[in-house]
């Protein structure tokens, strides 16, 4: 079975040089188990039930269920190659699920910092300076990607209703509110494209009526939230998690904030009840009298 490995290594080429060492680690410490509690050195022998034995025995080492994850790909990985070299007929980690990990608080900017970093931003009143407040304005106004952004069209904003058409992952539209500042800003720099002569469907463009890009939209979001905010991250998805997390503390329901985003399920929104939970907390211990 080592002869195996080998070659499976071999065969990933393309993988970087601390991958492969990393690969070959997980592959020998699944060998080293093999060996040592089975009489057998066949890969045909092998089932999914040596598979969760050995995930058991990971656990068992206090391994991280991020890590465990990490081999148990890295296995997955070895059996499709060993299928694709018709080497074996059955995967005996087909049907075999990653452990549940922690998912992280998502950070976000608290909504005194927000409204202090729109009163006090200086802009030129130029294509770029307007162009960058409209990204800061449409990303915190309405949660949307960052990929979303750069692929909305002047067609997709309906002015009369006041909401924006986001064409999501899957190809999946979505209707958003927009709100009075995001409108004008949007009028500001249509009329700045008008006055520059430049034709263009993009919503966001760049000077020459091109599509705009993500380095782009990530330089801008960063060169405006560090100059006024303090934070370990500054990107476009920051301003998509503080957009729900505001919504929410300000009574906004679950539902409502997983079609806002876009999400498929409510198990992805859900992260950002966690934040919720704290300002309630917080809210408690000022307002009650025993807390």
């Amino acid at each position: 079975m080592k002869d195996a490995f080998l070659k499976y290594l071999s065969f990933e080429k393309r993988l970087s040089p601390h991958t492969i060492t990393s690969y070959s680690n997980d592959l020998e410490q699944f060998l080293h188990f093999y060996k040592k509690y089975s009489f057998n050195d066949s890969i045909q022998k092998i089932d999914k039930r040596v598979i969760r034995s050995w995930i058991v025995e990971l656990s068992l080492q206090d391994l991280s269920p991020k890590s465990i994850n990490r081999k148990l790909a890295t296995l997955k990985s070895f059996f499709k190659y060993l299928i694709k070299r018709c080497s074996i007929k059955l995967n005996p980690t087909s049907g075999i699920n990653s452990l549940k990990t922690n998912q992280k608080i998502p950070e976000f900017i608290k909504e005194k910092d927000m409204m202090y970093l729109f009163d006090n931003l200086e802009l030129e009143d130029s294509f770029k300076g307007i162009r960058d407040l409209l990204i800061l304005e449409l990303l915190y106004g309405t949660g949307i990607r960052i990929s979303e952004l750069i692929n909305l069209k002047l067609s997709d904003v309906n002015f009369l209703k006041k909401e924006i058409k986001v064409l999501g992952k899957r190809n999946k539209e979505r209707i958003i509110p927009l709100h009075n500042k995001s409108i004008e800003q949007i009028e500001r720099f249509i009329q700045k494209k008008e006055e520059l002569s430049i034709e263009t469907t993009e919503l966001i463009c760049t000077e020459k009526g091109e599509k705009t890009y993500p380095m782009l939209v990530s330089r801008s979001v960063k060169k405006h939230l560090s100059s006024l905010i303090n934070s370990k991250k500054y990107n476009p998805h920051l301003l998509r998690h503080t957009f729900a997390t505001h919504i929410l503390n300000k009574g906004g329901d679950l539902n409502s904030i997983k079609d806002l985003l876009g999400h498929k399920s409510l198990a992805a929104t859900q992260i950002y009840t966690h934040n919720s939970i704290e300002k309630l907390k917080e809210t408690f211990k000022k307002s009650h009298p025993r807390a």
